[in-house]
Parts: C-alpha cells; structure tokens; sequence
C-alpha cells in the first residue's frame, strides 16, 4: 500500500488504492482539524485502509499542534478505540 499524503489544497488526506481514491475529509478553519467524512470504495473496504487514514490524520494534527474534532463516525470510533488519541480532542469534543 501506498503512504497516505495531506493534500492541503483538496482539505483531505488520501490514497490511491488499486487505482481507487481513498479518503477523509476535514476543515480546518480555527487550529481545529474538523474531521467530517471518511470514504474508502466498496471493493477496498476491510482492508484497514480508513484506519491508515484517521491514524495519518491524527499524527499529522499532532505534529502540528492541532486539536481535533471528529465529526465522521468513522473517526469517532476509531478514537474511542484508541484511548491514547483522547488528547488531540478539541474543548467539548468528544469520540
């Protein structure tokens, strides 16, 4: 599998699975990385694929000293999975 990348211009992070594009989604327009929709094609699903997504936004957000705010339900239970995630959680968030 390909790496994940930020594509900053396009407000996701991605990857190029099998010549399909995989995504999540977000907004940041306060120092909050808005995460609001995660999307991997029906044929790629089940191959951990948005975990390597939520998992690279995460540490990207942490690299750069941004809070998050999971708005996709993906994202959500990816954190409550991953209890070590609850300090990138923005004020009033919550997984």
């Amino acid at each position: 599998m390909t790496e994940v990348r930020h594509n900053a211009r396009a407000s996701r992070f991605e990857i190029t699975v099998d010549g399909l594009l995989c995504r999540a989604d977000h907004h940041l327009p306060d120092g909050v990385l808005r995460m609001h929709h995660t999307e991997v094609p029906p044929a790629l699903r089940g191959r951990d694929i948005a975990s390597e997504l939520v998992k690279a936004a995460l540490a990207w957000a942490a690299a750069n000293h941004l809070k998050i705010e999971p708005r996709c339900s993906y994202v959500r239970a990816y954190m409550k999975r991953h209890p070590d995630t609850h300090r990138l959680l923005a004020d009033g968030a919550r997984p």
